[in-house]
C-alpha cells in the first residue's frame, strides 16, 4: 500500500514527508547551495529536529553516534562539492563499523553535471568504496521510491550508510508524491535465517570441544544479541573473548577474558591461540584481532556466524559457516543446546581449560603503578610553576566508571585513550561503548558524542531512563573537531568531555618509542589552553592534576547545565600493554 497525497509537492517536500514517514526525529546538517531548496523545505516544517554542526564530518560523526545509541538509522545533510567531500571520512567512518545512514547530499543541477560547474564533484563515484549503497536521483518521479528503498538498505542485512545524491533542479521539481510502504530487491534480498541443519551440526561440534572459546565481534551489538549471547554462554559455561567493537557484551560473565587483539589481554590472546573450536559471533577477523593470520587459533576449528556472507572466508578458512541474523540463529543455537552437557570425560578437560585460562589471567592481568610510584617527564605549568602530573589515564577512566557506572553512555577519539578505555572501563550496559574501530578516525569522539546525547533525550522522553553523554579524548583528536562545542552550546547538548592529556600524540609515539629506536618525529603537541578555549565557545572549561581535583571537576559537570570540557594532565610516559607487534602472532606480547 503507497501512502499518496492529493497535493503535488516538490522533490524537498517529498524528502521532508519521507524523512517524517520513515519516523526520524533528529537530523544534523550543514546548509549551501546545493541544499537551499531542501533548507527551505526544513524550514517550514515540524516533524523533527535539525542541530546545525559546523563541519560536515561532525554532522555525519554526530548521526553516526545517535545511530549508535538508539539503534536507529541516523540521517545527514550537507551539500555539494566541498560539503560532500568534507563528509567522506564520517561516511567511511560508519561504512567500516556497519552503521545504519541516509545521507542526503546536495547536487548541481542534472544539465550542469559534467560541466565542471561551481561546487560540481561525483558523489556517487567518489563514496562508491565507502558506502553500502548510493543513488543520483535523475527523475523527481523515482525520489519517493529511492528514499524508501535508501532506508530499507541501510537497516537490513550487514547496516552500513547509503548516499542519495539529489541535483538542485529535481529538488525543485513538482508531481505528485507516492511513497511506498514495503520495498523488494530483486537484487538484494539478505539472509537473516540461519540454515538448521548447520545450527544443529555446530551445537555437536561445540559438545564435543574440549577447548572451545567465544570470540563476539561487534556484530553482536548491531544485532543487539545481548541477551541471546548471556544465556548461550550461562548454558554452555565456555569461556569468552570480545572484539573492541563488541566491549561490554559479555562484561560480568565468570569466564570472560577481556578484549583479544593487538592490545587484548595476555589471557584472552592466549585462550585464542590455543582453544580447539573458535566459534566467531558477528566479527570479521581484522587484522587488529588476528595478527599474523598464519598462526591466529592455528589449533582450532573456525567456525563463523554473520549476516554478511562475502565476511566468512575473506580472511580466515572457515570450517563451520553460518549465514544470518546472528540474533536469530542464537535462538535456534540456544534451542539445540538447551538441557544438553558434553561427555563426563569432556567436561573435565574443560575444567582443566577454564583453570588454565584463569592461571593465565593471574599471571598477567591488566595493571598499572600508581603516579607516585613512577618517574614521569614534568610537563604541567601551574601558577608558573613545573609539576609532576600525579593522575594516570587508567585512574582517570576508573574513576569515572566508579562514579557513573552503567549510568553513561561513551564515545571515544582515537588512540592511546580508546585502548584504555576498552581495557579499564567497567562496561554493564547495552550499547554504552562507542568508538571508531574500523577506520581509527581521530576527531570522532565529541561529535559523535553530541549524536548520543540526542538520542539519551529522546530515550529518556519515551522510557523514563536518564543517562549521561561522556566522552574520552586525546589531546590530539580533540583539536581535529573542537569547533562543535559551538554546536553543542547552540543546540543545548550537555555532553561532558574528557580530555586526557599527555602532551603527545601518544599512539604514534609508542610505536616510535617501540620500533623506531625513540626517535620522535612530529609528536609533540604545543597546545592551546583547553580552558579558556571552551569558556570561549561559551562551555565550560575545567582542569585536573590530582584525583582529588579530576573528582570535583567531574561533579561540577555533571550538575551542570553545560556542555563541558574536561583538561585533565595525565602521566605522558605511559603506554599501552599488552601489546602485539604488527606482524606478530597474538602470543607474542610486549607485557611490559
Amino acid at each position: 500500500m503507497e501512502v499518496i497525497s492529493n497535493n503535488k509537492m516538490n522533490g524537498s517536500a517529498m524528502l521532508v514527508e519521507a524523512l517524517h514517514l520513515e519516523g526520524v526525529k533528529v537530523i544534523f546538517g550543514y546548509p549551501g547551495g546545493a541544499v537551499l531548496n531542501i533548507y527551505d523545505e526544513i524550514y517550514k516544517q515540524s516533524y523533527f529536529r535539525h542541530i546545525l554542526t559546523r563541519h560536515e564530518q561532525a554532522a555525519i560523526h554526530a548521526a553516526d553516534g545517535y545511530a549508535r545509541a538508539s539503534g536507529k538509522v541516523g540521517v545527514a545533510i550537507i551539500t555539494s562539492g566541498p560539503g560532500f567531500t568534507n563528509a567522506v571520512t564520517g561516511i567511511a567512518t560508519a561504512f567500516t563499523d556497519s552503521i545504519p545512514l541516509v545521507i542526503i547530499s546536495g547536487q548541481v543541477p542534472l544539465t550542469q553535471i559534467g560541466s565542471d560547474s561551481f561546487q560540481e564533484i561525483d558523489a556517487v563515484g567518489i563514496s562508491r568504496p565507502c558506502t553500502k549503497h548510493n543513488y543520483l536521483v535523475q527523475n523527481i518521479h523515482d525520489l519517493p521510491r529511492i528514499l524508501k528503498e535508501a532506508f530499507y538498505i541501510a537497516r537490513s542485512g550487514r547496516p552500513g550508510p547509503v548516499l542519495v545524491d539529489i541535483p538542485k533542479d529535481i529538488s525543485a521539481q513538482v508531481a505528485d508524491f507516492h511513497y511506498p510502504n514495503s520495498i523488494s530487491l530483486a537484487s538484494y534480498k539478505p539472509t537473516t535465517k540461519g540454515n538448521i541443519r548447520q545450527i544443529k551440526k555446530l551445537a555437536n561440534i561445540i559438545l564435543e570441544s574440549r577447548n572451545p572459546l567465544f570470540y563476539i565481534g561487534g556484530g553482536a551489538v548491531i544485532s543487539d544479541s545481548y541477551d541471546e549471547i548471556k544465556t548461550l554462554l550461562e548454558i554452555t559455561q565456555i569461556p569468552s573473548v570480545e572484539t573492541l567493537m563488541a566491549r561490554g557484551v559479555t562484561q560480568g560473565n565468570p569466564n570472560f577474558l577481556g578484549m583479544l587483539g593487538m592490545h587484548g589481554t595476555y589471557s584472552a590472546n592466549m585462550a585464542t591461540s590455543e582453544c580447539d573450536l573458535l566459534i566467531c559471533l558477528g566479527a570479521r577477523f581484522d587484522d587488529r584481532v588476528t595478527g599474523k593470520v598464519s598462526e591466529f587459533a592455528k589449533f582450532a576449528k573456525i567456525a563463523h556466524i554473520d549476516v554478511d556472507p562475502s565476511s566468512i572466508g575473506k580472511i580466515i578458512d572457515v570450517n563451520y559457516p553460518i549465514v544470518g541474523d546472528l540474533k536469530l540463529i542464537l535462538h535456534d543455537l540456544i534451542t539445540e543446546l538447551q538441557d544438553k552437557l558434553p561427555k563426563e570425560e569432556i567436561l573435565k578437560e574443560r575444567e582443566i581449560w577454564i583453570t588454565k585460562l584463569k592461571k593465565w589471567n593471574n599471571i598477567h592481568p591488566l595493571r598499572y603503578e600508581d603516579c607516585e610510584n613512577t618517574e614521569s617527564s614534568c610537563i604541567v605549568k601551574k601558577e608558573g610553576k613545573s609539576i609532576k602530573p600525579l593522575l594516570k589515564p587508567q585512574w582517570v577512566i576508573e574513576e569515572t566508571g566508579r562514579i557513573l557506572g552503567d549510568k553513561v553512555i561513551i564515545t571515544t577519539d582515537v588512540g592511546q585513550h580508546q585502548m584504555w578505555v576498552a581495557q579499564f572501563y567497567p562496561f554493564t550496559a547495552k550499547r554504552q561503548f562507542i568508538t571508531s574501530g574500523g577506520l581509527g578516525t581521530m576527531g570522532f569522539g565529541m561529535p559523535a558524542n553530541m549524536g548520543v546525547y540526542v538520542a539519551l533525550e529522546e530515550i529518556k522522553k519515551e522510557y523514563g531512563i536518564e543517562k549521561v553523554a561522556l566522552s574520552f579524548n586525546g589531546d590530539g583528536g580533540i583539536l581535529m573537531n573542537i569547533q562543535e562545542l559551538m554546536t553543542c552550546v547552540e543546540s543545548r547538548i550537555k555532553t561532558i568531555n574528557i580530555i586526557l592529556n599527555n602532551g603527545y600524540l601518544g599512539m604514534v609515539k609508542q610505536w616510535q618509542d617501540f620500533f623506531y629506536e625513540k626517535r620522535l618525529s612530529h609528536v609533540d603537541l604545543t597546545q592551546p589552553n583547553f580552558t579558556l578555549l571552551a569558556q570561549s565557545f561559551g562551555a565550560l572549561g575545567l582542569e585536573a592534576h590530582t584525583k582529588e581535583e579530576f573528582q570535583e571537576v567531574l561533579q561540577i559537570a555533571l550538575e551542570s547545565d553545560k556542555v563541558s570540557l574536561i583538561n585533565v594532565w595525565v602521566d605522558r610516559d605511559e603506554i599501552v600493554l599488552p601489546m602485539v607487534p604488527g606482524g606478530n602472532p597474538l602470543y607474542k606480547m610486549i607485557l611490559e
